[in-house]
């Protein structure tokens, strides 16, 4: 049966819509994004790059396979609220043990429901991401929109500090043999190279990789120091996915920046922009970002195109890199933003995208073997 209850969302610019709960009930304020995904909606829920925003699913029936334990990619939801068309009130999947509802309700996440999600799509297309009020409350459009203009935004925020693991752990678990991209475990690895991962909001699903390509993952705070990361005698240094604007972490950069040289280093989202900034570069936020498991990305050397699993609102400015030190390795095809560089002197390589999926295609997987090979060769040379 459908909840009654009513739910208000109100924008930053006057905008209001109305649906049901099926979460949570409360009120919450973020920046509003939506993403493009047909499925993964739990991932979605869990991506630690999601902090400090309201999510809406353009997909219109979300919910029909239900909730399960192993898809998770940080230990609870991290949205603020989570706004689709239809919530499916069965499920099905063999892996589900609870419905997305009771999910959200369990994890006091707001839920919401009977949205015109296209229409509200559409108007952040045109106008921006925008910040936004969710509630279950207060249901006075103008004290809402008030609220919602009053509320922080993501420009200068450190929503780092949110998401971060508190202190260092060991991470052993790898990818589900059923799918995993590999016929057999790199049993020519045995584990070799040490990676220490710097957690901006890292998703397990990044630990996973590291470990189905035979690297041994310790996760430490993102407010760890240089000569802490370096105490561990890592093989390489991974810089991880996070929430928000890239210059509201300033420690990190100034990290990022001690560690240029000293170790192989491979960034991943976040990790590529505050690497970009580190370098020298600047970063500007998009007008509604890239969420989705669709991005065509171009590489420039092979000429191949991949769909990639995007979720970011900023990026790197390509003209504000020194073009002696960093090349260009790859472009979005929707937009011809910035999705890939590396140094050219050092072992350090970014990617804007998720190679790791979860959820997404899973066409640039091999670029945890890329970072194994530079790992490699790093060590043959020193």
């Amino acid at each position: 049966m459908k909840s009654t209850q009513k739910a208000i969302l109100a924008l930053e610019d006057g905008t209001v819509f109305e649906g049901r709960s099926f979460g949570y009930p409360g009120e919450k304020a973020g920046e509003l994004v939506f993403n493009t995904s047909m499925t993964g909606y739990q991932e979605v829920l869990t991506d630690p790059s999601y902090k400090g925003q309201i999510v809406i699913m353009t997909y219109p029936l979300i919910g029909n396979y239900g909730i399960n334990e192993a898809d998770i990619e940080s230990h609870d939801p991290k949205v603020e609220g989570f706004v689709i068309q239809e919530n499916s009130s069965l499920h099905s999947n063999w892996r589900a043990d609870r419905s997305l509802s009771e999910y959200l309700i369990e994890h006091r996440i707001i839920g919401v429901e009977g949205m015109d999600t296209r229409a509200l799509t559409k108007h952040i297309r045109e106008k921006g991401a925008m910040k936004a009020v969710l509630s279950t409350e207060d249901f006075h459009q103008e004290r809402l929109i008030e609220k919602a203009k009053a509320s922080p935004g993501l420009i200068g925020r450190d929503l780092v500090k949110e998401v971060t693991c508190e202190k260092p752990y060991q991470w052993t678990e790898r990818i589900d043999s059923e799918f995993s991209l590999h016929n057999q475990p790199h049993s020519t690895l045995h584990s070799r190279f040490k990676v220490v991962v710097m957690d901006y909001g890292v998703k397990f699903n990044i630990l996973r990789s590291l470990r189905d390509w035979g690297c041994e993952v310790t996760v430490l705070p993102a407010s760890s120091s240089a000569e802490s990361v370096l105490s561990y005698q890592p093989d390489g240094i991974l810089l991880s996915n996070g929430p928000g604007d890239p210059e509201g972490v300033p420690y990190a950069i100034e990290t990022v920046r001690k560690l240029i040289g000293k170790k192989p280093i491979f960034g991943i989202c976040l990790g590529h922009q505050l690497l970009g900034l580190a370098l020298g570069g600047k970063t500007f936020k998009l007008k509604f970002g890239h969420r989705g498991a669709n991005q065509p990305v171009k590489d420039f050397e092979t000429g191949k195109v991949a769909i990639t699993s995007q979720n970011h609102g900023f990026s790197v400015d390509p003209d504000s890199l020194n073009p002696d030190e960093i090349e260009l390795t790859q472009i979005n095809l929707n937009d011809r933003t910035l999705e890939g560089m590396r140094h050219r002197k050092l072992p350090i390589f970014s990617v804007q995208y998720h190679p790791e999926a979860s959820p997404g295609p899973q066409d640039t997987q091999s670029l945890f073997g890329e970072f194994v090979r530079m790992m490699e060769l790093n060590s043959r040379e020193n």
